[in-house]
């Protein structure tokens, strides 16, 4: 089957299509890419179209220069299709509009591959071959199409009993436009467990962008006595809401009478209320974005792990996979590896991603 990727500049044509498609993620919808661009990287949006014209997918790629004359193509958590069996022809239709210095196209398919031992993970779609992704490889999903009391049931024995007690307290959990307490708990967070984030801007123009044509960015905070604790930024797009970035801090107030706070299970009342909100907004998959390939106890993301497991059992993969555009793609590989080390190292003292 012959693909052609159709050019689009208009917002709204190219998110209506994200959004319809059975394959899909916010992650190619306009308001990614737009955030992406305030990083130095060029949003290139396409329409796949089969050969009577007719939409049956839609491509967000990314173009990173790398160094003068070589740049990479990367679909975050894309393309959005009708069929991954699409997915060779869109190989052969992206090699038709190219550039010579594009080394290197990476894909994130999002359709989730179970981590139960059910499914084995594709190691290759025609001409594109399994390779390491930018975004989270392994995650946590929860299935929101269940009644709520199902949703409840289904969480750990401890992550109920914590739900409960916040409640009890008073924590007041759900969507909040205070952006300034978002980033207070983000980058608290970031800096207590050593892990990297781009500028501001770049978080405040996916919050912008992402709302402004067919998709949602919102904020949802976990407040104990006014004070936001526990929070985190969404991005959704047809029927699926992602948790991509959030955090938690301490409550250190005292009482009048100088006694501190009590601990209020901030990030457990985050959690729930977050699902809730997306399952009454009409979602049906919330993603938890981001868990540990490998368990190690002695990692801040073995904490994260074990937060999310509170809330669902179920983990799925989102294989990436690499096509080879330019002789040069193996040796830019190669260096982009040694890059990631270095900088791993530089942050955190480790060579090991932090997913």
């Amino acid at each position: 089957m012959r693909l052609t990727l159709v050019p689009t500049q208009d917002p709204r044509v190219y998110d209506d299509a994200v959004r319809s498609l059975p394959i899909t993620s916010p992650l190619q919808g306009w308001g990614y890419g737009e955030a992406r661009r305030t990083l130095g990287q060029e949003p290139l949006r396409f329409l796949i179209q089969g050969q009577g014209g007719q939409t049956v997918g839609a491509l967000q790629l990314l173009r990173k220069r790398l160094v003068p004359g070589f740049s990479t193509l990367y679909a975050p958590r894309g393309p959005a299709l009708e069929s991954l069996d699409l997915l060779p022809a869109v190989a052969e239709a992206v090699r038709r509009v190219a550039r010579p210095g594009d080394a290197l196209l990476k894909i994130e398919p999002p359709q989730p591959v179970p981590a139960d031992g059910r499914a084995v993970v594709p190691s290759d779609y025609g001409p594109f071959r399994r390779a390491e992704t930018e975004q989270p490889e392994h995650t946590i999903v929860a299935d929101l199409t269940r009644p709520e009391e199902d949703l409840l049931a289904g969480l750990h024995s401890m992550a109920r009993r914590n739900v409960r007690a916040a409640a009890k307290l008073g924590v007041v959990a759900g969507r909040d436009d205070d952006f300034e307490a978002f980033w207070e708990i983000f980058t608290a967070t970031n800096e207590r467990a050593k892990l990297g984030a781009f500028p501001r801007a770049y978080y405040e123009t996916m919050l912008r962008e992402g709302n402004a044509y067919g998709g949602e960015a919102y904020l949802v905070l976990s407040r104990y006595e006014g004070k936001a604790l526990a929070g985190g930024f969404f991005l959704a797009m047809g029927t699926t809401t992602a948790y991509l970035f959030g955090g938690s801090v301490r409550d250190d107030r005292v009482q009048p009478d100088g006694t501190p706070f009590k601990d209020a299970k901030a990030p457990d009342a985050f959690y729930w209320n977050a699902m809730l909100d997306a399952k009454r907004r009409g979602y049906e998959l919330f993603d938890f974005w981001g868990i540990p390939r490998v368990l190690d106890e002695s990692k801040h993301s073995y904490g994260v792990f074990k937060m999310k497991l509170k809330f669902s059992e179920v983990r799925v993969w989102y294989p990436a996979y690499d096509l080879t555009l330019n002789p040069a793609a193996p040796a830019i590989v190669k260096a982009l590896r040694w890059r990631k080390t270095r900088n791993n190292l530089k942050k955190r003292g480790s060579a090991d991603d932090v997913l």
